[in-house]
């Protein structure tokens, strides 16, 4: 489902307000903006597009104390629905019958997977106000946040003057093609949103329900341990997080790093290759890129490792992070690896 790509593109505007450059009005448009998607019930019907496909979805969103239930269902081809209430998301597939439960964070939808801006993105991004302008019958006003080399996405938001709220969003590259866009067609803002509405539209009682368990934390010594680093990043990344979690059965310890600009992230997961058996000789290194939308993942082997790359940037910004890893860096020496400019 589209929804946490519609997050990212309408988080990363509210929460450009930390850029020093934006005129008051826009400051205040954006806080306006901000406040109305934390605080207002919505209900409507968007189209999302990407890599030439384009998909109708009926969204419904309930503000609940300080946290929210949401129903994104498709209205084309399969049906499918999915659900997020109470840190649970429940993905139901009516044409095979199943549901998909897995755990999510409490945190607020529509800033999942977003680090937040820090002062490193005002010098990779520019943030403008463009001409006013009519959209889905509401008069809007229209911000983009561009970015200054190839390496990452730029945004546009066009805002409802009236309630604040974004009618659409595009994601761009730095060039101005629209790699996704996501339009609301039908938009309304009840102050009541009945328990019905953020039911599954099918009757689930013969559906196999399949849970994704999280993923058990490692021990404080094996989180340690985690001394995988970039010594090459592209301009304007940098490291922000680095965790090792115990896998499948609990013997594999996998290595996460978070990398960031300010406002687009990467993730990077290093997983150690099972030793091949004596006397058997070892495939070829083998790598793969693949993109759907706007995200991008790429994987790799390297030093006994399985490395994958994945992030809501450009093919060549994660094929380039997976070429600057480097295992062995203690933490010390982090300081001599800066981003390259």
């Amino acid at each position: 489902m589209p929804t946490a790509s519609t997050a990212r593109a309408l988080a990363a505007v509210a929460l450009a307000v930390s850029f020093a450059a934006v005129a008051d009005d826009a400051h205040g448009l954006l806080q306006r903006m901000e406040q109305a998607l934390a605080t207002r019930n919505y209900q409507g019907i968007f189209v999302h597009e990407h890599d030439g496909q384009t998909e109708t979805l009926r969204i419904v969103h309930r503000v609940e104390g300080d946290g929210f239930a949401e129903r994104v269902a498709s209205l084309d081809g399969s049906g499918r629905e999915v659900i997020r209430r109470d840190g649970e998301l429940r993905a139901y597939f009516p044409d095979q019958r199943v549901v998909l439960v897995e755990s999510r964070p409490k945190g607020g939808l529509l800033f999942t997977g977003l680090l937040g801006l820090d002062s490193s993105a005002e010098q990779m991004y520019r943030l403008s106000e463009e001409a006013p302008t009519r959209i889905s019958g509401r008069e809007a006003r229209v911000l983009a946040v561009e970015p200054q080399d190839d390496m990452r996405y730029g945004y546009r938001v066009w805002i409802d003057e009236a309630s604040a709220m974004p009618i659409k969003t595009q994601l761009r590259t730095a060039a101005g093609r629209v790699v996704e866009q996501l339009l609301f067609t039908e938009l309304t803002l009840p102050e009541r949103i009945a328990d019905a509405a953020l039911q599954p539209s099918v009757a689930t009682h013969a559906y196999r329900q399949l849970r994704r368990a999280a993923p058990k934390q490692a021990a404080p010594r094996q989180a340690a341990d985690a001394t995988w680093d970039a010594a090459d990043l592209p301009a304007g990344f940098r490291l922000i997080a680095n965790s090792t979690r115990l896998m499948g059965d609990g013997q594999k310890a996998v290595t996460h790093l978070v990398f960031s600009d300010g406002l687009a992230s990467v993730s990077v997961f290093v997983e150690p290759q099972s030793a091949e058996p004596q006397g058997q000789r070892r495939l070829p290194v083998t790598e793969r890129m693949t993109s759907l939308g706007s995200s991008s993942a790429f994987s790799t082997e390297m030093d006994g490792h399985r490395i994958t790359v994945m992030g809501e940037v450009p093919p060549d910004t994660v094929r380039a992070i997976a070429g600057s890893l480097r295992e062995g860096f203690a933490p010390a020496d982090r300081s001599a690896h800066a981003p390259r400019r």
